[in-house]
């Protein structure tokens, strides 16, 4: 039996909408996968432009960095804990200090009944060391005085070290004395003089520390 022409008529219309319902369906598929495949480029984007910002490639960013972080540690802004540790002669303190549990400095200081101590901080981002501050004071009795009221003169010693990937890039070196009697140069107007430095044992003392960070109270020798 033959079909009417309104029912072919509507069959091939019903199939007509159905294959342009199915192409539109399948556009609109595509520009959603192609807006999504946009955004994740963009997050890539994004993310590697952000781990090269914050990422220290020269000594201009160690500095903006140093100056970051010091600014933090002054303004009494990070987190700290600390121990301290006594072996022989030398009696030491370490505290760290953290920004939302992120390591930032490490400061070390110790004495020595030798008339020495000495103090070194270290700076660090995504756990590396990027700079590092190390004075050495000596200390002795100083020509006057009395018995009672002697005088002394600290000769001191100071280093500032640059680092990119736990190597030392530039050294400074700044050396003065200061009398308990007064009448002392200022050290800030004292100039710095490039040297060539060795951080290795700097840099064993830093990682016994890391080995050492969660102990509490007084421990031995590091």
């Amino acid at each position: 039996m033959l079909m009417q022409p309104n029912i072919i008529y509507m069959k091939i219309t019903v199939l007509s909408l159905s294959l342009l319902l199915i192409m539109a369906c399948k556009k609109e598929e595509s520009k959603i996968m192609q807006n999504n495949l946009s955004k994740d480029n963009l997050i890539v984007k994004n993310d590697s432009l952000q781990t090269s910002t914050d990422s220290i490639k020269n000594i201009a960013d160690i500095k903006k960095e140093y100056g970051n972080v010091n600014n933090l540690l002054t303004s009494k802004k990070l987190d700290s804990t600390s121990f301290t540790y006594n072996c022989d002669e030398r009696e030491g303190e370490v505290t760290l200090y953290y920004q939302d549990e992120n390591l930032k400095v490490i400061k070390d200081f110790y004495s020595e009944h030798s008339h020495f101590s000495s103090s070194t901080k270290y700076f660090v981002k995504d756990d590396q060391v990027f700079f590092i501050f190390n004075d050495e004071t000596v200390w002795n009795f100083d020509d006057g005085g009395t018995p009672e009221r002697p005088e002394t003169k600290d000769d001191i010693k100071e280093k500032r070290i640059y680092i990119l990937n736990n190597k030392a890039v530039q050294c400074f070196e700044k050396n003065y004395s200061i009398r308990s009697k007064g009448n002392n140069q200022d050290p800030g107007s004292i100039a710095n003089k490039e040297t060539k430095c060795d951080i290795s044992e700097l840099m064993k003392k830093y990682q016994l520390i890391l080995k050492n960070k969660d102990k509490k109270g007084d421990i031995n020798c590091l």
